[in-house]
This record gives structure tokens, sequence and C-alpha cells, in this order.
């Protein structure tokens, strides 16, 4: 595997998801495959779990990893052709990524949305660079459109909690004051539409999603009805792609104080299957979710952050079984 970015580059789902279970049963029976290579993790914005996990799944496989923060400590970097650079921008992408790739094996990257130019995100410029420039194998971190890292560990924390064959899967949009990607919710329906699992999609009207990653998907702009008879609820909140309104892309387009009917409480769990409650985290309690859901019996969001791990170490060890 040379590039991470959707689940098509995965494979089978089966088999990765067995391989997952592998890799949990003894996460260090594979650093032969990472002696004396290095992982390099490059992020252009904040990360807690990103980060962290595939730090230590990079070690577990016996790597070495040099972690670079683009926006603390390096030099601001230009990411357009044809400019002029007089400004506060010092060294041009262009010349950064191959010297980049000269000092590592592997390269993950994460850069979200800019949310300047909707065909600029869309068409990944960032990434793709990297994949173009630095002549290394690249995986993605959360980008402008996708976090497949963060759908593979929530497939596999599914796949070990669910008590039937197929589930009803639901992914809520839910209230949130600031204007958030679509990379989390693109992945997740994108993986659930490769995925053994009845799932649907729930919004208001106006933040319908990306044909590329959901078409095919049930969408529900009733949340309540959507709900009904769930066995699993991911909550996250996007804002407009921009898909039927192109100018609003990136926006949010109610006041959140209108809409915190879509806040995930007892009342929508309520109709559901007992379902489980799922959620990438970061998570804004009392608006994506109330705080007696999120720690109730029933919630995986630990459970499913520590699998972050597990989705991590399965990518490099087949990044690195391809070197």
């Amino acid at each position: 595997m040379k590039i991470f970015q959707h689940v098509s580059d995965i494979g089978d789902l089966g088999a990765a998801l067995a391989e997952a279970q592998e890799v949990k049963r003894d996460r260090f029976q594979w650093q032969h495959l990472g002696r004396n290579k290095t992982a390099l993790l490059i992020f252009f914005n904040n990360s807690l779990r990103t980060r962290l996990s595939t730090q230590k799944a990079a070690m577990n496989l016996g790597m070495n990893v040099i972690v670079l923060d683009v926006n603390q400590g390096a030099w601001k970097l230009e990411t357009e052709r044809g400019v002029i650079m007089d400004g506060d921008k010092s060294e041009h992408l262009l010349e950064a990524i191959p010297v980049m790739g000269s000092y590592c094996d592997i390269i993950g990257v994460r850069s979200f949305a800019r949310f300047e130019n909707r065909q600029d995100d869309y068409e990944e410029r960032i990434l793709q660079q990297f994949i173009r420039y630095s002549g290394r194998p690249v995986f993605f971190m959360e980008s402008a459109t996708v976090h497949p890292l963060q759908a593979f560990a929530d497939l596999i924390t599914i796949e070990e909690h669910k008590a039937t064959a197929r589930p009803k899967v639901v992914m809520t949009w839910a209230p949130h004051p600031k204007a958030l990607p679509q990379a989390v919710p693109n992945s997740f329906a994108e993986w659930m539409l490769a995925a053994d699992v009845d799932f649907v999609v729930t919004h208001p009207e106006g933040y319908e999603l990306d044909p590329q990653f959901v078409a095919g998907a049930r969408v529900e702009y009733d949340q309540m009805r959507a709900f009904e008879g769930a066995d699993f609820v991911y909550a996250k909140n996007w804002s407009c792609p921009g898909v039927t309104r192109p100018a609003d892309y990136g926006r949010v387009l109610d006041d959140y104080h209108t809409m915190m009917d879509w806040t995930v409480s007892a009342r929508q769990m309520a109709v559901t299957n007992d379902a489980h409650f799922l959620h990438c985290l970061p998570v804004r309690r009392n608006m994506i979710v109330t705080d007696d859901i999120i720690e109730g019996p029933r919630s995986l969001v630990i459970p499913e952050a520590a699998n972050r791990e597990i989705s991590a170490q399965v990518v490099l060890k087949r990044m690195l079984e391809a070197l």
C-alpha cells in the first residue's frame, strides 16, 4: 500500500478487520518491519488522538518517529504556485516536500480544509503535492475531505460491539458554534457504505454531503425517525459542504442556538435499539451530546479512541510490507 486515503486503499475489509484483531492481540510482533525505518508525521493543524496514536503505532512496529508541527518552529510555508514570496512565508512547499522525503521512509500528513475555495479543498491540493513530490508512501492523518484512520477505527469499534450481523448505524449532524470540515463524516460514510451495515445519515436540509462519499446511503431529514431502531449512533457536526448551496460552502447555515434540538440526548436515544454512542472526539458536551449519554454505559468514545492506535498500526504495517 503506497497511499492511504480512501476505504478502497485498504482492500478487503474483512481481511483488514481480522488483521486489526491480530495486531490488537500482540502489537509488537512486527517490530522487524520498522527497524531502521522512519515515519515522518507532519501536522499543519492541531491534534491529540491522531498524533499520539500514530506515533505509538509506529513505535510498536519498531520505527523511528519524527513529528513536525509546521506552525511551531518551522518556516512558514507557501503552498501556491506563481506567487511572489515577499510576505511572511519563507519556504515553498515544493522545496520543503522533497527535503522532508529525504529524511524518512513513510510520511503522514494532517492538513484541514481552509474553506477558502471548495475546489482547492476537494482536490486535496496539499496532500496531492506530498504524494507527487515526496517520493515516499503517504497516508492521510485527516485532510480537507477525509479522515480514513478515524473511520477505520470506528469500523473496528462497531465490529467489536455489534450484537447483530448487520447493525443499523446512524450518523447524525449535531450543532456546533464553529464551522467544521466534512472530513470525518465523509470518511465515516464512505467506510460504512463499504461495510455490511444498514447505514442512515440524518441532518438538516442544506448539509448534504458530497455524493462521492455518501452515494447509496439513506438520507433522513427527520432525526427522530432516523434514530428508530438504531444499534449505533455516530454524532458529528459539519459545515455546509456546498453540494446544493455552493455559495455557502464551509458556512454554518443557522444560528446554533436554534438547532439545539439536534443535540443527541436521552430523547433521541430512547427510540433506538439501546444504541451505542460514538464520536471521534474532541466533543463539545451539551452541544453535540449531553453529559448523561457520553458518560453512560452505552458510550464507546474511549474504546473508539483507543482503536486509533490499531487502525494506524494496520496501515503502517501494510506500508512497511510494501517497501
